[in-house]
């Protein structure tokens, strides 16, 4: 617990945690809440549903660097009022919207969604020292899996017993509060020794190296076999006749990825991002070799649940390491918009494995996927381990104290 304890007792981390789980709430039942919209009161497929979600994740992919480098350059207050009105006035007007207006209003407000997964990350590389980091981005990767325990079976509670248009309204005043609680809080996005200002601005080239590249890679991959990894459990135990067990199944995955996250921030050496991401995506590929019993499927998901908090959390750490402080606004926002293209891409991908074959082979294909990538990049992180320090610049004799 020491490495927790000392993270903790930082100023300003214990709240942001707080306010991080509560905020993210709403943020988590978006998806579940539009589908329900789309199917039930607008009377469309699945299929149409899907493509509302695909506008907003590529609006979100798009503007998330966006409005991280608005961060940057404005600040934090300025982006929180821009997004919070926004996100109020899609959430309010969206149950009465047509389907040929939603789908294009789903895509804006993708684009300027509440930007609170990058921000909550900057702030903690803003509060929290490099050698602490660790610690604090596992607990920012529990407290996701919590909200994400929380609001999509809120949502779906809200729309079978109430409505789905209620649970909109529902969905948006909770986004918008957010909102407003983080702009009353107003947390810090550079660290206290940095200026409010950099003297220039950095240029891309600088920052965006293959390494960072690299790191934004396998976050792609990691949320690509998680997405992948969500659609194949409820086809295998569809297959098998006990659908109703997909909720117990996933709260143990959940709960698996709780204990791995705790671990993670616990041990006194740093696991690589690409170690986790490739181990995460071996233990996917033989999930669908334990059966269509639940019991069986949920204890073949606890090695891999074991890694899914790690993994966003090397990540997120990796990447605050690697960007500067005058563009880490943006480099958080690379982050998450890889990490929400990868869900998007991991879900239809393991769906349409899944229709041509077996569920088994969900599993296996996006496990696999995972392997090639973080096997694509091991052999320039090899190479830049392998390379020689640059030495250091000589240091010039100090002049003569007398003429």
């Amino acid at each position: 617990m020491k490495p927790y304890r000392q993270a903790l007792a930082l100023p300003g981390l214990r709240s942001l945690l707080l306010v991080s789980v509560l905020a993210r709430i709403p943020l988590t039942a978006t998806g579940i809440t539009i589908t329900f919209h789309v199917v039930l009161d607008l009377g469309r497929g699945y299929g149409a549903a899907g493509l509302v979600g695909a506008a907003m994740t590529v609006g979100a992919a798009i503007g998330g660097p966006l409005l991280g480098r608005l961060v940057d350059r404005r600040g934090l207050r300025p982006v929180l009022v821009l997004t919070t009105v926004a996100e109020g006035v899609f959430w309010s007007t969206a149950p009465a919207l047509p389907y040929p207006l939603l789908l294009p209003a789903a895509f804006v407000a993708g684009l300027l969604a509440l930007p609170l997964f990058s921000v909550i990350r900057q702030s903690v590389a803003a509060l929290v020292p490099p050698e602490r980091r660790r610690p604090a981005y596992a607990l920012d990767s529990m407290s996701v899996e919590l909200s994400f325990m929380v609001g999509p079976a809120l949502a779906v509670a809200l729309c079978t017993t109430v409505s789905s248009r209620f649970t909109l309204y529902a969905v948006g005043a909770g986004i918008v509060a957010s909102g407003i609680t983080l702009w009353l809080m107003n947390p810090p996005v550079r660290e206290a020794d940095e200026p409010a200002r950099e003297p220039r601005r950095v240029p891309r080239r600088e920052w965006i190296t293959p390494r960072l590249l690299a790191v934004l890679a396998v976050s792609l991959a990691a949320t690509l076999v998680l997405g992948g990894t969500d659609v194949a459990v409820v086809a295998v135990l569809r297959a098998g006749g006990e659908v109703g067990w997909t909720g117990a199944v996933l709260a143990g995955w959940a709960a698996a990825s709780l204990v791995g996250g705790f671990a993670y921030g616990a041990v006194s050496r740093a696991v690589p991002p690409l170690a986790l991401v490739a181990a995460l995506s071996l233990c996917t590929i033989p999930i669908g070799l334990g059966g269509s019993h639940w019991w069986l499927l949920g204890l073949a998901l606890v090695p891999a649940g074991m890694l899914c908090a790690p993994c966003i959390a090397a990540t997120a750490d990796a990447v605050s390491r690697l960007a500067p402080a005058a563009v880490r606004g943006e480099a958080m926002g690379l982050h998450g918009s890889a990490v929400t293209v990868g869900v998007a891409l991991g879900a239809p991908l393991a769906g349409a494995v899944i229709d041509a074959s077996a569920p088994l082979w969900g599993f296996v294909v996006i496990g696999v996927i995972g392997v090639l990538v973080t096997a694509a990049v091991l052999p320039a992180e090899l190479r830049r381990r392998r390379a020689p320090a640059p030495e250091p610049a000589p240091t010039p004799e100090p002049a003569p104290l007398t003429g």
